[in-house]
């Protein structure tokens, strides 16, 4: 099975030899995604607007792939701070709807650009 390459200009670009997301057969697979603003480059304020941020330009990213935030089978938080976690939670919440994606939530000791939290998923297509 070949990797298709997806990218999108309503996402930020990759700021490293990565892709934004890569489709291999049904499956999606999006790197992560901080809070930057796509027309800007820069980070939301805060880490709800960060968190917000994120899941606009993953579901982006999975539009351009031909998927949407409803095919989401996994996703990955990354936090910098886990006393965050019920703040990103209610956002994260806004975004799905059941059946739930699994996920995993981590905090991390740091993210690219000083970062507040990133997201990664895996989609269907």
């Amino acid at each position: 099975m070949a990797k298709q390459v997806i990218s999108t200009s309503a996402a930020p670009g990759a700021i490293g030899p990565y892709s934004q997301a890569v489709q291999i057969g049904d499956f999606v697979f999006t790197s992560g995604q901080l809070g930057l603003i796509p027309e800007t480059g820069q980070l939301a304020e805060g880490v709800e607007a960060q968190a917000t941020q994120s899941l606009r330009n993953v579901s982006a990213i999975l539009e351009a792939a031909g998927s949407s935030l409803d095919k989401v089978i996994k996703t990955t938080v990354f936090l910098k701070d886990m006393n965050d976690f019920a703040k990103v939670n209610e956002i994260y919440g806004s975004f799905f709807a059941e059946p739930y994606p699994a996920r995993s939530a981590v905090e991390v000791a740091r993210l690219p650009k000083d970062g507040l939290v990133e997201i990664e998923v895996i989609a269907a297509k």
